[in-house]
Order: structure tokens, then sequence, then C-alpha cells
């Protein structure tokens, strides 16, 4: 089973950027499809997206879509989320997770213990 650390999170202003990492360890990275997600305080946590096993195939929650993008690089073993124009309602702990299979749901194999991204002035 894949172990994943996330790294990245910080302070951002309302229209910044940021960039998370998610590195894997313990199993073949390109076997996985690897997901985003975020938790917010008070709320579930929420789908953000996921890429394939490649990085050709993406999906993305409408409320990031335009704004993010994931991508991979399966020698460095390492996922990214790009994240442009932040909203205070982007702040959340950002999960990255990983399961073999293309499906939709939050059912995954492994999850990483979470970056804090905060959005504020």
């Amino acid at each position: 089973q894949v172990r994943l650390v996330e790294s990245g999170g910080g302070l951002v202003q309302p229209g910044g950027s940021l960039r998370l990492s998610c590195v894997a360890s313990g199993d073949t990275f390109s076997a996985y499809v690897m997901g985003w997600f975020r938790q917010a305080p008070g709320k579930e946590r929420e789908f953000v997206g996921r890429i394939n096993w490649y990085g050709t195939g993406t999906s993305y929650a409408d409320s990031v879509q335009g704004r993010f993008m994931i991508s991979r690089d399966n020698f460095r073993n390492t996922v990214y989320l790009q994240m442009n124009d932040l909203k205070f309602e982007d702040t959340a702990v950002y999960f990255c997770a990983a399961k073999k299979a293309w499906t939709g749901g939050m059912t995954y194999d492994s999850w990483g213990q979470g970056t804090q991204v905060t959005v504020s002035s």
C-alpha cells in the first residue's frame, strides 16, 4: 500500500496561488489514480480533483474547475495541485489520496495526513 505525504500548504492572500505536493512511497506510483480532497472546518471532506495513472486525464469539482490543475511526475513519485485565483472558501486542509481504479467517489486505498491552506487578507 502506498504511503503519502503532502506539503506546500500555507497562508495566501485572495487571488494568490499555491502549489501543493504529495510524495508517494512504498509501492509503484504509476499504478495509482491520485486524488485531491479538502476539508474545511465544520464541513465534510469534499472532492477537489483526480488524475489518472499517467497524467493523461483529469477530473475536477465544479468549484475549482479552471482555477486548479493537477499534474503528476511518475519519476519523482509526486502529484501536484496547482491552485490559482484562490478564494476565501478554498481555506481547508488538503489531502491527497491514492487508489487503483479510475472511479468516482471517496473510497481510496491510501490517504495523506493533510496540509493546511488558509486564504486570508
